[in-house]
């Protein structure tokens, strides 16, 4: 397989490492939104957030929220933006986590795609329905 994430988790592919642990390894991105912009990604090759196992979740999430205060701290930033595409936008299909700092007045407006509306509260429900029964 010829995964650039792989590449990197191995220290095969140059990277600027943040992080680094025997499950999870956190780099600069080489196209960051804003400097300091942090993917955080599983060593093991694991292409969406669905197919994370469940015995690395919480470190994955224990991690996410630490590179938060450190982007937050170490950069003086006033917040993060926190995202993971599955499959659809995602450049590399190796699950990967970005830690995007945050200041007042960035220009980062929202999300990245239009917003719309529900035509009216029984198509909200009607939505809201299919998730719960997708959820059982």
């Amino acid at each position: 397989m010829d995964c650039l994430f792989c590449s990197i988790a191995a220290g095969e592919a140059s990277s600027y490492l943040v992080h680094e642990d025997d499950d999870f390894v956190g780099f600069l991105d080489v196209r960051p939104v804003f400097k300091g912009h942090v993917l955080l990604i599983p060593r093991q090759h694991i292409e969406t957030l669905p197919d994370l196992p469940v015995d690395l979740q919480a470190a994955f999430v224990a991690l996410q929220q630490r590179l938060c205060r450190a982007v937050t701290s170490g950069l003086d930033a006033g917040g993060t933006f926190v995202a993971i595409n599955n499959t659809v936008s995602q450049s590399v299909p190796h699950l990967h986590c970005h830690v995007v700092p945050r200041t007042k007045g960035d220009g980062l407006r929202g999300f990245f795609w239009p917003r719309t509306k529900y035509v009216d509260a029984d198509e909200a429900t009607s939505y809201a329905r299919r998730l719960r029964a997708a959820l059982e």
